[in-house]
């Protein structure tokens, strides 16, 4: 075959030919084969896609996780699938490899931060410290989690902003979670003036908090007096609610102690100073 090609003055039409012919059934072959293989190959893929999937739906996997696993799972099936298909086009593999691999290192250098918020995305969705619909606190920023992507997490604040969080901080920084347990414990100081009646302002707060129903009976509320400050006397108040419950009975609470305390003759100071003059 050499031949052919560095002197073919000395090769007849009839051996040209023929050396021909060998060569396109040869070449032929492996072109119909691989074909075959990437026909078969496919099937085969989206077969095991499908097992993937149909595993995942079985054991309820997280629709963000079930979806991350599946793209994962096609890349790499494919990428086999072609490495496989230039082996048999007699295309070194071993090489094309190397290629490969040092590409991937120069495009991790170039893209060392996106690869860490997709590792940080990968670690959201294996340990789940937070789902959609949870309200968190992270990167200085807060909000109801509306979605979980691969490199970043998207928040929807109070005021319907959107927030768009990468996943390699949010899963190596400190992050609250106020979602996470199905109750919180709600806390308020209130202030009477010197000279009102403390008892009469406990009995009261307490009269308040065992009318809302809202308010958990287990663990039970605790009122204490806290602090003598400048200009009043401190009372802390402390209630365990359903999370769901919380700013409802916070903002509430506050309301019937305003207006109640006035009706009970119980006074809330403000900062205030007594002036003194001698003739």
């Amino acid at each position: 075959m050499e031949e052919l090609f560095t002197n073919p003055s000395n090769v007849s039409m009839d051996a040209f030919l023929s050396r021909m012919v060998d060569l396109g059934i040869t070449v032929g072959s492996k072109i119909l084969f691989a074909v075959i293989v990437l026909i078969v190959g496919r099937w085969i893929v989206r077969r095991l896609n499908k097992l993937v999937n149909k595993i995942l739906t079985k054991r309820e996997v997280d629709a963000s996780l079930t979806t991350f696993v599946r793209s994962l799972v096609s890349i790499t099936l494919n990428l086999l699938l072609v490495i496989v298909i230039i082996g048999i086009l007699g295309i070194e593999t071993s090489s094309f490899i190397a290629l490969f691999a040092s590409a991937g290192v120069a495009v991790g250098m170039a893209l060392s931060g996106t690869l860490q918020n997709f590792a940080g995305g990968v670690m959201i969705l294996l340990f789940k410290p937070f789902k959609v619909g949870d309200f968190i606190e992270a990167q200085g920023q807060s909000g109801t989690v509306r979605e979980i992507q691969i490199f970043n997490t998207i928040l929807t604040t109070a005021d319907n902003k959107v927030i768009i969080i990468p996943n390699g901080g949010l899963s190596t920084g400190l992050m609250k979670n106020y979602s996470k347990e199905p109750t919180r414990r709600v806390d308020w100081e209130f202030g009477i003036a010197y000279g009102d009646d403390y008892t009469k302002a406990r009995e009261v707060l307490a009269r308040l908090l065992d009318a809302d129903s809202r308010v958990l009976k287990e663990p039970p509320y605790f009122i204490a007096l806290t602090s003598l400050g400048a200009s009043s006397v401190n009372i802390v108040v402390r209630a365990w609610v359903n999370s769901a419950d919380y700013w409802g009975v916070y903002f509430d609470m506050n309301e019937k102690v305003y207006k109640t305390f006035a009706q009970e003759n119980l006074n809330i100071p403000f900062p205030q100073m007594d002036i003194h003059l001698h003739q």
